[in-house]
């Protein structure tokens, strides 16, 4: 028998790709699921950017493969959108590497710095991606606890009080996925003091920053961030352009080339005119932007609606693409306790079992997330809407 690699071990398989086969099959007994799990844009990019990769695709010489450090056009294009929006210096020669998708990014990192021992603390809750590519690397995790309490941003006191001498990078991302919290100037300080004082590389994934938010901040804009810090930026959210797999890496030189050793040795570099229309999508102004987020304004009140309707609490002073709201007391039929991903699993269970809704359990998230759930907002106004009925439906049999 060939067995897996031991990397594999206690790595299971994404729980998006199984809840989506899982939805599927639901789908083929007629269940017709409305999905408000996933965070993929249901919006397309401009049409001035499909007009781009449509007339740079049609020209002869634009197929072979291209460089590995990206095309110099798309360079400049983040430096001058970093500069704009961040207000963040960079040299597009030397301090931009765009990627494949930041989630490539994150192996990238993990691969690049991380050898058997090394540990790395992450958030919980937070993006699950973060811990598989951690163990994958051979890195040992250390989670560190965000709560409502503290605004969802870590407890430094907390921090210090940890055996912190095999930490060698730290995750962090602001606005934070699945909160919705908003950093601040004031913390992103602390988190760079934090870094230096420790000598921890931070790696901070802010692919959220346009969502519903009218000041996009990046950790690279705190004086002497580079020395300690980098970025990882995405087209995926705010210019939906999820499925062309996007990316980018921000940071000090040696960094950049430090991840670039790996990263050549993984990937042959990015089609060219999707190159040139994503260059194209970071020159796009602020009606842009407000395009996008009218429309999200807009489902997010229909959100409010469901989330009243199943008791839940949350702030309406969240940012990105999602809601994250905290399930209230079960009731017996809800069996909470006895769920693996909590009182926020059981409900989405129910709901998605009963009233033909998916909404995401927080638990996926970690183990802090166990009590609350995450609604999407990539879903038309008219889907939410049938999901707020849907739902009514199924309370009224309920009681």
């Amino acid at each position: 028998m060939i067995a897996t690699s031991k990397r594999l071990e206690g790595i299971g398989e994404y729980y998006f790709s199984q809840k989506l086969r899982e939805i599927d099959e639901l789908n083929k007994q007629g269940k017709n699921i409305i999905n408000l799990g996933i965070g993929s844009p249901d919006l397309p990019p401009h049409p001035d950017v499909i007009k781009v990769l449509h007339e740079e695709s049609s020209k002869t010489n634009v197929h072979a493969y291209q460089s590995y450090k990206g095309s110099p056009v798309l360079r400049k294009a983040i430096a001058v959108w970093y500069k704009q929006w961040y207000h963040v210096n960079l040299n597009s020669d030397t301090e931009i590497l765009p990627l494949i998708g930041s989630k490539e990014g994150i192996m990238h990192i993990c691969m690049t710095y991380l050898n058997e021992g090394d540990q790395v603390l992450v958030p919980n809750p937070g993006y699950p991606t973060y811990r598989s590519a951690v163990k994958l690397a051979g890195g040992e995790l250390l989670e560190y606890l965000l709560t409502a309490e503290n605004n969802w941003f870590p407890d430094f006191s907390e921090l210090e009080k940890m055996d912190l001498s095999k930490v060698k990078m730290m995750w962090v991302n602001y606005p934070q996925m699945p909160t919705g919290q908003l950093p601040t100037k004031a913390f992103f300080e602390k988190l760079i003091a934090f870094a230096k004082k420790h000598s921890i590389l931070i790696v901070h994934d802010n692919p959220y920053s346009f969502i519903l938010n009218d000041s996009p901040m990046s950790l690279l804009s705190i004086e002497g961030a580079k020395e300690v810090v980098i970025e990882l930026n995405s087209l995926s959210k705010s210019q939906n352009m999820a499925g062309w797999r996007i990316g980018m890496l921000l940071g000090d030189k040696q960094r950049i080339d430090e991840v670039l050793r790996f990263k050549s040795n993984m990937d042959s570099g990015m089609f060219l005119p999707v190159q040139l229309a994503a260059a194209k999508a970071l020159s796009l102004g602020k009606d842009w932007y407000d395009s996008v987020n009218a429309v999200y304004k807009a489902r997010r009140k229909k959100v409010f609606e469901l989330l009243d309707l199943l008791g839940c609490d949350y702030s309406k002073e969240q940012v990105g693409m999602f809601m994250w709201a905290k399930v209230a007391s079960p009731t017996p039929s809800t069996e909470g306790s006895k769920h693996p991903l909590g009182f926020g699993g059981a409900l989405s269970d129910e709901v998605l079992y009963n009233a033909n809704v998916f909404i995401t359990p927080g638990g996926i998230f970690g183990t802090a997330g166990n009590g609350y759930i995450r609604i999407s907002l990539c879903s038309t106004e008219e889907k939410i809407a049938e999901s707020v009925e849907r739902v009514k439906k199924f309370l009224a049999i309920k009681k």
